[in-house]
């Protein structure tokens, strides 16, 4: 049998102010904020990280906001349209509330059979809502959105190519996915088991403008791996001619990285040890987390980071 990896286990993107942030992600979304803690790489800097009620892999976005920064701009080379599932009922609970909370949007309309509704947060980060039904995942008790029509994870993600053939060859002979669907320039590909696949779309614009880094787009996109197969995973990738990293300690999970030739960071990175390894399931995301070798240098990283405010105060006291 065909090794695969086994869907999306986490997106991360760039942001601007990180309270406005939490509040479109807790607040209009309804996803908890399960880990707030700072970029290893630069500590002055938040990492967020939204998603269901325990942080499942494949629910969690994440950001690294950076309050000064030029806007980015979406295009090729990158991850663009991030998608969450909703069930097919959900559709018009949607539509009403993003209407009585002024969030642009358009929709619904059908892609491969499926009813969307796209939108874009305070940055621009393009996002859609799919009715595919998928309930995995656990909702968060403290949502202002009702259980029946919670974002609980991811149903789909795009990625930005001007040329496909490499970036589909990547997807489908070295990390498993399967190729189930093409409608115009975009293609369709599935990870992970029937009960809680996820999909890929590859879209391809010859045309279409690089993308440029900043709020309001991607900056990686991990994908899921057992544990014990990271290793192998690190082997096959690094065989292929990609540049591959060693693996990675991010305390909540180990990853490896590495570029698809369309300039696309990936990663892949294991289930465990998972967001209660330094908190309870009921203290996820309720106070600044560091790594144990950041500990040392909390009362600086503090000093240095701006105040945030992640109380659930309704939504009509932010419209």
């Amino acid at each position: 049998m065909r090794k695969s990896l086994h869907g999306i286990h986490h997106i991360t993107a760039i942001s601007s102010d990180p309270q406005a942030n939490v509040d479109f992600y807790s607040r209009i979304l309804g996803l908890r904020m399960v880990k707030q803690t700072v970029n290893y790489d630069d500590p002055s800097v938040y990492h967020l990280y939204f998603g269901d009620a325990v942080g499942s892999p494949g629910s969690i976005l994440t950001f690294f906001p950076f309050p000064d920064a030029q806007a980015g701009k979406v295009g090729n080379g990158q991850v663009g349209a991030i998608g969450y599932s909703i069930s097919a009922e959900s559709i018009d609970y949607w539509v009403d509330r993003f209407s009585r909370l002024g969030i642009k949007f358009a929709g619904p309309f059908e892609r491969f059979g499926e009813e969307i509704i796209t939108f874009s947060d305070s940055d621009g980060l393009p996002l859609e809502l799919v009715a595919d039904s998928n309930r995995a995942g656990q909702s968060w008790s403290d949502s202002p959105v009702p259980a029946a029509h919670a974002i609980k994870r991811f149903s789909s993600a795009a990625l930005l190519v001007s040329s496909n053939g490499s970036t589909a060859e990547l997807l489908t002979d070295i990390l498993g996915f399967e190729k189930i669907a093409e409608e115009g320039n975009r293609q369709r590909f599935a990870a992970g088991s029937s009960d809680d696949r996820q999909l890929i779309d590859i879209v391809v614009d010859p045309q279409g403008r690089r993308g440029i880094p900043g709020p309001g787009t991607v900056h990686h996109i991990a994908w899921r791996c057992l544990d014990k197969d990271q290793e192998d995973w690190r082997k096959t990738v690094a065989k292929q001619g990609y540049n591959v990293t060693s693996i990675i300690d991010r305390n909540y999970f180990h990853s490896i990285y590495f570029r698809e030739n369309s300039g696309i960071l990936f990663e892949i990175a294991t289930d465990e040890p998972g967001f209660t390894v330094d908190q309870s399931e009921l203290e996820l995301g309720s106070r600044l987390s560091l790594p144990p070798w950041l500990e040392s240098k909390r009362e600086d990283i503090v000093r240095k980071l701006p105040s945030l405010s992640i109380g659930t105060k309704p939504v009509s006291q932010i419209e």
